[in-house]
């Protein structure tokens, strides 16, 4: 059964702006909840290696590198389920990397090759926290963050009532409070959900 050694699921998390290296509060809560309620299956976390800084063109960094990973592991762990997770500038980077389309006004030779579409089928679900509004991303000077078409049917946006960031409310307070409110939470909720769902890929 399965790969030597590849997990039953893979979870890819790219923190928010100015968190530590790492997954983040939020990254870090998120995966604890989802490995309890996957019980005994075997989870194994990356966390996006990016400077998740206040600079926000220095995603692109984010996005090739959950990229690379996310393919890497569908071709050495074709059985493996893929969760890719992403909270605040994490979010953005993980909307990106399911994005087919090269976005409007970025050169492509300054972002990395969309990821294959075969790529989709191994990944289970998609789970964004305060995913940066096009209002935001506008105010930034950033292409809007569009999720890919083959992603879209299964991926959650969670988004805290007034968030600046994700609505077009001004809570700047908002933003810290994805634990609190219950958000990680639904969002496990989703992810177990779409994995129960998704078919074993392989043989």
């Amino acid at each position: 059964m399965g790969t030597p050694g590849c997990p039953d699921v893979e979870v890819v998390f790219a923190r928010g702006t100015t968190e530590a290296p790492g997954l983040g509060a939020m990254g870090q809560a998120f995966v604890d909840d989802l490995q309890t309620k996957l019980g005994g299956k075997a989870v194994r976390v990356y966390a996006v290696d990016y400077p998740a800084s206040p600079d926000f063109p220095t995603a692109v960094q984010g996005i090739t590198d959950a990229s690379t990973h996310v393919q890497e592991i569908a071709m050495n762990c074709p059985e493996t389920k893929l969760v890719l997770g992403g909270y605040s500038q994490g979010a953005a980077v993980m909307g990106f990397v399911t994005t087919e389309l090269i976005p409007d006004g970025v050169s492509a030779s300054e972002v990395p090759q969309p990821m294959p579409a075969d790529i989709a089928d191994h990944v289970a679900a998609v789970t964004l926290l305060g995913t940066p509004s096009a209002r935001f991303m506008d105010v930034i000077k950033q292409p809007p963050v569009t999720i890919g078409t083959l992603y879209q049917p299964k991926t959650i946006e969670l988004c805290v009532p007034n968030d600046f960031v994700c609505s077009a409310g001004n809570d700047l307070g908002a933003h810290a409070r994805y634990i609190s409110d219950g958000l990680v939470t639904q969002a496990a909720d989703f992810a177990v959900s779409k994995l129960a769902e998704s078919p074993a890929t392989g043989g």
